[in-house]
């Protein structure tokens, strides 16, 4: 891929300067701006944080799981993901997988900064990318391995689910003849999907892989509709036509359970969450609903990789916690408001059950830790209309759509937006 198409870039030491300038502040969420402030990212807040784009916005991607070993914690990092663009012509869009490498820490003082230009350029963060022409703008993209193969589900705005191997771009961003030989030879448009399902009525955008049923992907429409797809011989699926019936509005989300086998959640337009036990028939299928989740349409949900929990985020700003314990009460177990706009995405730690991020359409990711309690003994240190719950506030990305926490490498996440991606990992977690 031309560097025309992908760029990525490091926080400058001009940025960090100002940051730590005599006259620096801490800014409060709520507070307006006096005139000549303006903000300015702190880097002694983040063991590392790095900037990357591409060509057209992608608004939604996800993290392709790798063979490089889990916890890893020793600088450079190295991730590798599939995104979707929007572009502004239907007809330019593109699945890009990518490989993030030569991640290296944030500099925090000048002991680890060099005059060495060599040596500066060597600590450069690189993407390469491997291209796939889409048809229509994607809408939203998972990725799960089967059969120790990376595959992706992408859903189209033009009404088509594909599911694609991705194979042969994972080789290519690893060697540049092969990446040469991709382009050179066009592969990108030659690559067609494993499978298609063109059973929705309307487009949508939900879409999950179960972890525990390999292959087994469920889809959601903006009519309400939700598939569930069983795997069969030859990287092919069968698609059940027959809806499971509930929601009366848009599907925004679909969460298989992280634990059991064939237990679905789903949240929509028409303000509910659902859980289905999809053995069951279609039309008896939802075992338990909370008619009013939110006040204002259920835009996203995530499950606890470990717990019975599950939170929520809907057009209202609010975020709701949920006890699938005591999901017949309809009544969350906890709520928070920090976010101005829709709550867009939010995703559990995956491996701290208390820690969730969120992001908003008020352009800031906030990570939430509910093992925090409110200390009534030194309320006074508390920052007053801030939940205590709340860890770190991320900003800087115009219009955010998707943060994942990388799952094998600690504390990490990569966010996209309209302005592009966001790599980091903060000192709160």
């Amino acid at each position: 891929m031309s560097d025309e198409d992908m760029e990525v870039a490091e926080e400058t030491n001009n940025d960090k300067e100002m940051a730590e300038g005599n006259n620096s502040k801490v800014y409060l969420p709520g507070v307006p701006l006096e005139e000549g402030e303006e903000l300015v990212c702190d880097p002694t807040t983040y063991i590392m944080y790095h900037q990357a784009q591409t060509s057209a916005p992608c608004l939604s991607f996800d993290i392709i799981r790798d063979s490089l070993g889990d916890n890893r914690e020793t600088f450079p990092l190295t991730a590798y993901t599939v995104a979707g663009t929007q572009a502004a012509q239907s007809h330019v869009n593109h699945i890009i997988v990518m490989k993030l490498s030569n991640l290296y820490k944030t500099s925090k003082d000048d002991e680890d900064s060099s005059d060495d230009d060599e040596e500066d350029n060597m600590k450069n963060p690189k993407m390469t990318g491997a291209l796939i022409k889409h048809q229509g703008c994607v809408n939203r993209i998972r990725s799960t391995i089967l059969n120790n193969v990376a595959i992706a589900a992408s859903w189209s705005e033009l009404g088509r689910v594909n599911i694609w191997n991705l194979t042969q771009q994972l080789q290519a961003v690893e060697n540049d003849q092969l990446l040469s030989k991709y382009n050179k030879e066009n592969i990108a448009n030659s690559t067609t999907p494993l499978f298609t399902f063109n059973g929705h009525q309307k487009e949508g955008f939900a879409i999950d892989w179960s972890n525990t049923m390999p292959g087994v992907l469920a889809s959601g429409d903006c009519k309400r509709d939700i598939h569930i797809w069983q795997p069969t011989e030859g990287m092919s699926w069968k698609v059940d036509q027959r809806p499971l019936i509930g929601h009366t509005d848009s599907v925004e989300d679909l969460q298989w359970s992280p634990n059991e086998r064939h237990v679905l959640a789903s949240c929509s337009v028409d303000k509910s969450i659902r859980i289905w036990d999809t053995r069951a028939q279609p039309n008896k299928a939802c075992m338990l609903t909370a008619d009013r989740a939110h006040e204002t349409d259920v835009n996203v949900i995530n499950w606890n990789k470990n717990e019975p929990f599950i939170v929520s985020g809907g057009d209202d700003g609010f975020l709701h916690i949920w006890d699938l314990r005591k999901f017949q009460n309809k009544t969350p177990l906890a709520i928070f408001k920090h976010h101005t706009e829709p709550v867009v995405t939010v995703e559990w730690h995956p491996t701290d059950s208390a820690v969730f991020a969120s992001g908003g359409a008020d352009n800031q990711i906030a990570l939430w830790d509910l093992s925090v309690e409110k200390d009534t003994e030194n309320s006074a240190e508390e920052v007053e209309g801030l939940p205590p719950q709340l860890l770190f506030i991320h900003q800087g990305q115009n219009n955010i759509k998707e943060l994942h926490w990388h799952p094998q490498l600690p504390g990490v996440i990569i966010s996209t937006a309209e302005s592009g991606f966001n790599i980091f990992r903060t000192i709160s977690v």
